[in-house]
């Protein structure tokens, strides 16, 4: 697993409609289901990856576009080195003219590890377990992720994500931290 950074999101609820008496929570990293604490893109902050290098660039960003971070949930990601376009498995890169500079945390819970589209290239799009509702036919956590690595990359290698989001799939190691 390679870091590709921290993310924080306004909103971790699951939604009234979503029928899985064992999810309480979605720690997806897509925006589609839990939503990201701004539309982040259009500030130029973040890195390669389409994620923040430090919990210290996303208060910045919030402080400098008024938004109110109270409440919010802070991840921390890694990202399987390589990803799965449905038939093969191959390596992938952060964009190259944004730098990566990530500064590891201090403390993080794995909280488990989320299946991501990347069909664009660049940005994290869709997180299939929770914005497909893959997660009633697959087993989940609390947090509508796999409880292990193992558990994500079988099922892409089964074709348990074929018919949902265009790929290409990245695994994603999923971590709460603590904001400093």
């Amino acid at each position: 697993m390679i870091p590709v950074g921290y993310l924080a999101k306004s909103s971790c609820k699951k939604p009234d409609l979503f029928e899985l008496p064992n999810v309480m929570d979605i720690y997806s990293v897509s925006s589609d289901v839990n939503d990201n604490f701004a539309d982040y893109g259009d500030y130029w902050k973040h890195n390669g990856y389409w994620l923040f290098d430090s919990p210290a660039i996303i208060r910045m960003v919030a402080q400098e576009n008024s938004i109110d971070l109270q409440g919010s949930k802070l991840f921390y990601y890694e990202a399987h080195e390589v990803e799965f376009t449905g038939k093969e498995w191959r390596t992938f890169f952060p964009e190259k003219f944004i730098p990566v500079n990530i500064s590891a945390p201090i403390g993080k819970k794995l909280e488990g590890f989320d299946v991501v589209t990347f069909y664009c290239g660049n940005a994290p799009e869709c997180s299939p377990l929770s914005c497909c509702y893959l997660a009633k036919e697959l087993h989940v956590n609390s947090h509508c992720l796999f409880d292990s690595f193992e558990e994500a990359e079988t099922s892409l290698n089964i074709g348990k994500f074929e018919g949902s989001e265009q790929g290409p799939y990245r695994i994603f190691a999923v971590y709460s931290v603590d904001w400093p």
